[in-house]
Order: C-alpha cells, then structure tokens, then sequence
C-alpha cells in the first residue's frame, strides 16, 4: 500500500536503507529494514522529510548523503547525515542535484546537477567546504555516476551516443570511454566491492534514452569491469527505484532490488 524504492545495503550486512514513495503521508521518509526481524524503523532525518530515491551511504558505513526536496525552492538538494539519523547537514548550494555516489575516501560525493536545462556529473567535497566541480559537459543527459571502490574512476550512463549508455570516466572527470553499446538503454551502474563487476538495470529500447520509468519490464544484468557480455541475473517488473543506489552486499554475493511483480 506504501511503495518503497532503492535498497542500500549496510556496511555490516544487517539492514537495507529504502525510501518510501508514492502519495502516502509518509513518503519521502527513509527507512532501515532489518534483514533479521524483517521489520523497517524510521531514520530520523530532521528537516528533511521529502527525500527521493538518490541516498548512499558512505564508503565506511558511518555516513548517509541524501536528496531532499525539503529545501524552500523545492527542488532536489544533498544533504549529509550520521548513518543512524540526526539533523542534516546541506551540501550542495545548487539545485537540482541528485546524490549517486561517495568516494572511497570520504571526501567527494559525486551527483548528476541540472544547470541551465542541462544535465551532467559534478563533484563537492563531502563536507561542503568547496565550490562543485562540472565533470562532464556535454549534449544530452549524463546520470547515475558512481565510484569504483578504488576510487580511481567514476562509472555513470549517458545518452552522448544516441542511447543510454554505461560509460566510465577517471576521478577527474577526464578519459571518458564507453563500457558497454548494445541495442538496449543501460542505467545505474553499480561496481561489486571486490571491483570486479558491474551490475546496472535495462530498459528495453522502445523507452526513450533519457527516462526511466516506473512499472516496466527490465532486465538486472551483470558484466565484468574488464568488459564482456552481460548476463542477465532477473528479470523484473520495475524501473524507477528498483536498482538506483549501490545496492550490492557487502561480501558481493547478493543484490537489493525492488521489484513490483505480483508473488501470488
């Protein structure tokens, strides 16, 4: 009856962190699911109760970064938080911007802002103390970045070649290439903990490039970082919510996904 969306998994392996959604009171509330009673607790997140399905916790578990439509223009805002709850702290003076990844260090968040009807990958530092860095500048929309658990480049999808696209880049932003090209539109790429995979969601190609819509059937494949052809592990009733966040475990055995496929 409350649709829920984008599962992380805590660094420990005991809880999923999800957001709920739809037009429910409580939506735009985070929540922490606990793998073992199998029953969600609110996260107390201060101020910032309208948060969409862009949250990541941070490299060593300690931290939550979110985004939050809390902010009086309304739009997407980062905001950075304890793991457990606690007033959030804002960091990104620009909107909208949209939180994907956390650098391994700690000390970047990496996001995809829109600035001037444009869409691309920026980085700031994690504690707000600097100005954002543009890392990608060109046509059409660049999304979902994310870091290699190395740290050495940032995975993100885009639609520079015609359809969406999973690409990689160096931390800098510079020596983009392409990771993967086939008929399908290709989202969120999430690199395994061990670095050796990658794990992103499909839309079929009758979806436009630039959407990812609720309530389709995808398919959630897996491919070598080294390159290769991807396997498909599920395929699944979702889209929008169902794989947007770093949702491997954190032995990189298992996957967190939503899926809105009826299980009668």
């Amino acid at each position: 009856e409350e649709p829920f969306e984008a599962p992380n998994w805590t660094l420990d392996g005991r809880a999923l962190i999800f957001n709920a959604s739809g037009s429910s009171e409580g939506r735009g509330r985070l929540h922490r699911f606990d793998l073992m009673t199998r029953r969600p607790a609110l996260i107390e997140t201060g101020s910032a109760v309208r948060n969409n399905n862009d949250h990541v916790i941070s490299f060593d578990g300690t931290m939550l970064g979110i985004s939050s439509h809390s902010a009086e223009t309304g739009a997407s805002t980062i905001y950075t938080l304890p793991i457990g709850g606690g007033e959030p702290k804002q960091i990104t003076p620009l909107a909208p911007s949209y939180l994907h990844g956390w650098s391994p260090d700690g000390k970047w968040l990496v996001y995809t802002g829109g600035r001037d009807d444009r869409y691309d990958v920026y980085r700031i530092p994690s504690d707000g103390s600097g100005p954002e860095e543009r890392l990608t500048d060109y046509e059409g929309l660049d999304d979902g970045p994310e870091y290699a658990p190395d740290g050495r480049h940032i995975y993100f999808n885009s639609t520079r070649g015609g359809t969406m696209q999973i690409w990689r880049m160096k931390a800098d932003g510079t020596d983009p290439e392409q990771v993967i090209d086939d008929e399908y539109n290709n989202w969120f790429p999430h690199v395994s903990p061990d670095g050796k995979q990658i794990a992103f969601i499909t839309f079929p190609k009758e979806v436009d490039p630039a959407d990812h819509p609720y309530y389709e059937r995808v398919y959630l494949r897996v491919m070598p970082v080294e390159g290769g052809a991807p396997k498909v592990i599920a395929y699944v009733y979702g889209g929008q919510g169902t794989i947007n966040v770093p949702s491997w475990s954190p032995d990189g055995t298992m996957l967190a996904f939503v899926s809105n496929t009826r299980m009668d």
